[in-house]
């Protein structure tokens, strides 16, 4: 996600933006295109013929709210993986909260109660990196050994979902410290309700993650937009003449960009410049909880060129 601030209007219009390295040879090869008709056109006399541009009206306008309804479509499933991924920030910041505090036992030895609390606090941020590398469908262990002690990541190996592991794991852990006195009977249902906002949440992440927009809806749209641009200086060469290939550069400019970005709004849990910083979120969320618990606390993720993964 680009995070630096926001420049000036000028440079955003002149350098800004990031779908044109990847529409960029479709444009060229239109605007290409609407040059070599143009310039037989005008060329050989006998090629003189005119079409109406009012196909073009009329099918330009549904065009335009066609692309405008799936990049809402596409924008609602980024904002929705955004808002998971705050509630996940608070829900964890409060588990970690409750593991430590829920967790006591004035009879107990406290040294090894201490030592319980605090590896279930980096159960939870392994937790997080374990989802993370779940959505982009990376392999979490060597993540997740860089924080959990290493008979415990070794548990994962050939685990199809590990952050699902994770959860289970650490229930039976909390079971555990219930059978020995350690959680209060009234507590542990909160303890519980945690572990389940938080299944909520990567449930709803894996939803948007394996259910994109329909197929058909997306080769549709882009079949409709690719006939337009190409038909489009057929239908304008005769009324404009050279400036064909200008109108034709800006208009599939539009048509394409508004295409590309609907397709990189789409997954929100990628890695492309627009899709969500979860790698900064992350070690936001690690940082807090290793600063909970007295744990030396990592650096801040820094921007590369202005974008964060």
């Amino acid at each position: 996600m680009w995070v630096e601030a926001k420049p000036s209007w000028i440079r955003t219009v002149l350098l800004g933006g990031f779908a044109l390295p990847h529409i960029w040879l479709r444009t060229a090869g239109v605007t290409f295109l609407a040059t070599v008709v143009t310039y037989l056109y005008e060329a050989i006399p006998q090629l003189h013929y005119s079409i109406t541009t009012t196909p073009f009206t009329l099918i330009g306008l549904p065009l335009g709210i066609f692309l405008g309804f799936r990049n809402n479509a596409a924008y609602d499933r980024f904002w929705e993986g955004r808002k998971l991924w705050g509630t996940l920030v608070n829900q964890t910041r409060n588990f970690a909260r409750q593991l430590v505090t829920f967790i006591e036992a004035p009879d107990a030895d406290q040294e090894e109660l201490s030592t319980f609390q605090k590896d279930m606090v980096r159960y939870v941020i392994a937790y997080v990196h374990a989802l993370r590398y779940h959505l982009r469908d990376m392999a979490p262990l060597p993540r997740i050994a860089r924080v959990l002690p290493e008979a415990e990541a070794k548990r994962y190996e050939g685990v199809d979902n590990v952050p699902i592991a994770m959860l289970q794991r650490i229930g039976n852990r909390l079971l555990e410290a219930r059978r020995k006195g350690w959680v209060h009977v009234y507590h542990a249902p909160l303890l519980e309700h945690s572990l389940s906002v938080l299944t909520d949440v990567q449930g709803a992440c894996e939803r948007i993650k394996t259910t994109p927009i329909p197929y058909s809806y997306t080769v549709l749209l882009h079949r409709i937009v690719a006939v337009y641009c190409i038909a489009l200086p057929f239908g304008l060469m005769d009324a404009i003449k050279w400036a064909t290939p200008v109108v034709v550069l800006i208009v599939s400019y539009c048509f394409f960009g508004l295409d590309g970005v609907g397709d990189e709004l789409e997954q929100p849990f990628g890695m492309d410049i627009n899709d969500l910083p979860l790698k900064a979120i992350s070690r936001t969320i690690e940082r807090n909880l290793r600063e909970g618990i007295g744990d030396e606390i990592p650096p801040k993720t820094a921007a590369n060129k202005g974008v964060m993964v």
